[in-house]
């Protein structure tokens, strides 16, 4: 299948996801008991979805003059009112609401490309997220914020700098793959720093440890996951944290700190 086909179809079933998701929970409320045939309505859905989209196929030129046409106006007038909403970092509430942070909508890309067995990836692209999608040698780097704009090289570096500052020049490493837990951990990063930012700190631990069950080898996380604890009085928890960050951390001064306010709260604690 051609790349230009694929986009066709990936732009028609993120259309329809809100439906496809609301025909999915219905079928599960009328009998959860019953996960062959949920599977089975699921799949109807999405078989009539690709259908669809594919009878509405595209040139990859007018895919983009269409989504630039559509997007600007919508997405300039609601991103600026709602955009640290944490509701746009629910993947629920993102369906519904068909607005979210971009990495909360690049999961969906992500999701939907997959499930029709394409290949799609997220990229390390700073402060912005982006997706690659693929079929054979082409690839496209897709923004899905602006409903999916396909984004050139001159574009990548525009964004670049308006991210990251007029002095950096886009670099291989700015549009490299990422894991899949890279992606959920950059959605609960985004999460944590909105919590943090207004002033709900217990919640934002939540989402720390959160990211723990998901990245228990990053010491950056046990680090945060402990200072974040003494904050809030939760001192034993603070103090495991900070154990762990302290076993698995290199050398350094960020290292030797976390071990001096280590020995401060035991102290406390005895």
């Amino acid at each position: 299948m051609a790349i230009h086909r694929i986009l066709g179809c990936v732009f028609g079933l993120i259309s329809a996801l809100p439906i496809v998701f609301f025909a999915a929970g219905s079928a599960r409320a009328a009998d959860p008991s019953t996960g062959s045939e949920t599977k089975s309505e699921d799949s109807t859905a999405l078989e009539t979805i690709v259908v669809t989209a594919m009878k509405r196929e595209e040139s990859l030129q007018s895919i983009a003059a269409s989504i630039s046409a559509v997007s600007g106006a919508t997405i300039e007038r609601e991103r600026l009112r709602t955009y640290d909403d944490l509701q746009n970092g629910n993947l629920m509430r993102v369906v519904d609401r068909r607005k979210g942070l971009p990495v909360a909508l690049g999961i969906l890309y992500l999701h939907t490309a997959r499930a029709q067995g394409w290949e799609s990836v997220g990229l390390a692209f700073p402060g912005h997220f982006l997706v690659r999608l693929g079929e054979g040698a082409e690839r496209l780097i897709l923004d899905p914020f602006h409903g999916g704009q396909i984004c050139e090289a001159a574009m990548l570096r525009e964004l670049l700098k308006a991210m990251a500052g007029q002095e950096i020049e886009l670099m291989p490493e700015h549009y490299a793959p990422v894991s899949d837990r890279d992606v959920l951990l950059r959605l609960q990063n985004n999460l944590k720093s909105r919590l943090l930012q207004a002033g709900r700190q217990e919640q934002a631990v939540r989402v720390v440890d959160t990211m723990l069950l998901l990245a228990p080898d990053l010491a950056e996380l046990w680090h945060e996951s402990g200072i974040l604890h003494a904050r809030i009085g939760n001192m034993l928890a603070s103090v495991n944290a900070l154990e762990e960050f302290v076993r698995r951390a290199p050398e350094g001064m960020e290292r030797h700190q976390a071990a001096a306010f280590l020995q401060q709260l035991k102290s406390k604690l005895n």
